[in-house]
């Protein structure tokens, strides 16, 4: 295999380490490596990916310095930092001696790299090779993401109790409290990583997983700002065959569970690979979830719940009241899940990923953000595309009850599927031939030939 891509272009696709970055990172390997690009896939070893689930690739492992106490940081910025001031020289080193399968002289024509692991183009920078950057958030977040910088600098953050509902100008729907601001440890840190993240300095473009036909106005500013060729080439998983990504064992026995319920009856509820429930909370969901009388599909990751292993903590009468209805689950296989006719909505954290999957399976969203981008994600779903409810506020089951039965059984929630539903038409047509999914991935194609 690695003798037959010698012929070939060779590409280092650098994902970042979460979930929500390593899925689209991988789904773009993928899909270029049909278009007869040999692929070199250089992760960290912080949460590397399985290589045995790529055979098509050549895995490259940077050796990162984290030790297990930084591993085991909870304050994923300050994490994020550390990988970037660690990676620079192993990612050097590894490119220049060669390692892992990667001959010295071995020719790279380009280095694609997550905005996230903004060390990529540094390195590329110093060994002369072109860069191209992979934003895996929305277009629209990333827009207005710099405008953190400067309300730090006039003194505006934190905001203001008093600002929270006050329109961003220029950015509609936009209020202040939709600013992706991050939860994780130090907001100057964080400042830092955007700061680091936007600068960018001699890459030659900038691909999104996103599509035209949503974010044609944040795309268009995005162009204006940078001045390189920008290719919105998304949604990746609708373009890329299925290949395992997950970081977590999905628990594919829900499946049969779903098959055993009607259409659109099911809520499948998901806060992402990434947030974490007090146990107020997880009872206000859980009681929502029993009261609202709707069958549910309800993922609860392992050391989600501070205290506990999984849900031993849980109030057993209420597990005794969902059961004949429930189906609760570590891990899912989220995009089939999503396709299951059985599913009638999603109550999603709305991660950029799990938005574009729900739009794509024409499912209708209730929407719990919980940091960041999800934030801006939920309020777009909520107020520009009209596709979801946002839970505002405490969780309280009061409220989660109501949100599920408008969304499952009201007037109001079936006006939104038909709205997804539609949205979902307009994703099909551009991620089919002649659309602009496939217009934009030939686009860049084109460049990463010409390198």
């Amino acid at each position: 295999m690695e003798n037959q891509g010698r012929n070939r272009k060779r590409l280092v696709l650098v994902p970042g380490p979460f979930q929500g970055h390593l899925t689209p990172m991988l789904q773009l390997a993928t899909i270029l490596k049909s278009k007869d690009f040999s692929i070199t896939i250089a992760h960290t070893q912080f949460n590397s990916p399985d290589s045995s689930a790529h055979p098509d690739f050549t895995f490259l492992c940077i050796p990162d310095g984290l030790s297990e106490e930084e591993v085991r940081n909870p304050d994923l910025i300050a994490v994020v930092l550390r990988l970037n001031v660690n990676c620079e020289s192993s990612f050097r080193e590894c490119l220049t001696r060669g390692t892992n399968r990667m001959e010295p002289g071995d020719k790279i024509c380009c280095i694609i790299y997550d905005a996230l692991v903004y060390f990529s183009e540094a390195v590329a920078r110093d060994l002369k090779i072109p860069s191209v950057v992979l934003h895996t958030i929305s277009a629209a977040t990333t827009i207005v993401r710099p405008i953190l910088l400067q309300l730090k600098t006039q003194g505006h953050i934190p905001i203001p109790d008093s600002m929270l509902q006050v329109p961003v100008p220029l950015h509609q729907p936009l209020r202040f409290k939709d600013l992706p601001l991050s939860n994780f440890g130090s907001l100057d840190y964080f400042l830092e990583v955007v700061a680091l993240t936007y600068n960018l300095r001699s890459s030659l473009a900038i691909i999104f997983n996103t599509i035209y036909c949503l974010e044609e106005s944040p795309l268009a500013q995005l162009h204006q700002r940078y001045q390189v060729p920008i290719f919105p080439v998304g949604p990746l998983h609708k373009l890329a065959p299925t290949s395992a990504v997950s970081l977590l064992q999905e628990d594919t026995g829900c499946i049969p569970w779903l098959d055993k319920q009607t259409h659109n009856s099911v809520i499948y509820v998901s806060l992402g690979s990434v947030a974490h429930l007090n146990q107020d909370q997880l009872s206000e969901m859980a009681w929502g979830l029993a009261n609202s009388k709707e069958p549910f599909l309800w993922v609860i990751r392992p050391g989600s719940i501070p205290g506990s292993e999984w849900i031993e903590s849980m109030d057993e009468e209420f597990k005794e009241c969902v059961k004949d209805r429930g189906c609760i689950v570590k891990w899912a296989p989220q995009k089939k899940v999503l396709a299951h006719e059985a599913v009638g909505g999603f109550w999603s954290h709305c991660g950029w990923n799990s938005t574009l999957e729900s739009i794509c399976a024409g499912v209708p969203l209730i929407c719990q953000p919980c940091f960041g981008d999800q934030k801006v994600n939920a309020r777009y779903l909520t107020h520009e595309w009209r596709v979801g409810l946002e839970l505002e506020g405490e969780i309280e089951r009061g409220t989660v009850e109501r949100a599920i039965r408008t969304l499952m059984k009201e007037k109001e929630g079936e006006e939104m599927r038909q709205r997804v539903f539609d949205l979902k038409h307009k994703f099909d047509v551009s991620t089919g031939d002649g659309g602009s999914s496939c217009h934009y991935l030939s686009k860049l194609v084109e460049l990463l030939t010409s390198l």
